[in-house]
């Protein structure tokens, strides 16, 4: 297997993981070819040295490991056109795809390719991404170099297919779910008597902090919580609060009725 990496798609997605790959040095910028309709919007990675092209083909004729990163309404037809180019011994597909199973994409293309599905989050773009990988038919070698690619660029779990969604809803919105905590978190600053400025620098460092030590400590939650709650103290008081006014409670509800929406759209 080439060391060559290939994206079908240099949307957001696409683009970021571009970005993340050169940021981490493991491979060259000439080592990836992008594509996309419109490579006006590419040019800023292929200053870089990125290759860049309009023909989809490119991408397969260029590399073994091939992501995909469209749109989900985009599949069939960008899979149609690529059917007769796909080398079941040569390349392995990475879907980054929301709600697109591996059986979806083996009966668009009629061919038992090597498969893998990846959920990113846009954090790849800094290397901090949380990747859950599902894989169909491919060797401990195939799994073993994807999940090696995507480990420079932030942490990666191997998980089931059927928790794919799930963890979409986790590592993908979660993001969405954490910039809106962390606004919250700025406004209030700010009604308090900080600069938005300094408010931003705050509650982002502070989250920040707070994952890690999760991270890093292997704790629960609750156990840092205790350790900055005392009695009669002004974090409790403000958690309360927070919890009468249904904090735990609509942001559960939230992640549900992402979930939710991912099942319906799917039927």
């Amino acid at each position: 297997m080439n060391k060559k990496i290939a994206i079908i798609g240099g949307g957001n997605l696409g683009s970021a993981i571009a970005e993340g790959l050169i940021q981490s040095g493991f491979i060259s910028p000439g080592q990836i070819l992008i594509t996309k309709r419109n490579i006006a919007t590419l040019r800023s990675l292929e200053e870089r040295g990125v290759l860049i092209s309009k023909d989809n083909a490119d991408a397969l004729r260029f590399a073994d490991l091939v992501i995909l990163a469209i749109k989900p309404f985009q599949v069939k037809d960008v899979l149609n056109g690529l059917k007769s180019d796909f080398d079941k011994k040569r390349h392995i597909l990475v879907s980054v795809i929301t709600g697109v199973s591996t059986g979806d994409i083996r009966e668009m293309l009629n061919n038992d390719l090597s498969i893998v599905r990846a959920m990113p989050n846009t954090a790849i773009a800094i290397q901090e991404s949380m990747t859950c990988i599902s894989a169909r038919d491919v060797s401990e070698e195939q799994l073993s170099y994807v999940k090696e690619v995507f480990e420079q660029l932030g942490r990666v779990v191997i998980i089931e297919e059927k928790l794919m969604d799930a963890a979409t809803v986790l590592a993908a919105c979660g993001t969405a779910y954490a910039m809106r905590y962390i606004r919250a978190n700025i406004q209030g600053g700010i009604e308090i008597g900080f600069d938005a400025t300094t408010a931003r620098l705050i509650a982002a460092q502070t989250v920040k902090g707070a994952a890690q030590l999760l991270l890093q400590k292997n704790t629960h939650p609750e156990q840092e919580i205790d350790k900055v709650t005392t009695p009669k103290g002004c974090t409790i008081a403000g958690l309360n609060e927070m919890e009468h006014r249904g904090f735990s409670s609509s942001l559960i509800k939230g992640v549900v009725a992402s979930y939710d929406k991912i099942l319906e759209d799917n039927k």
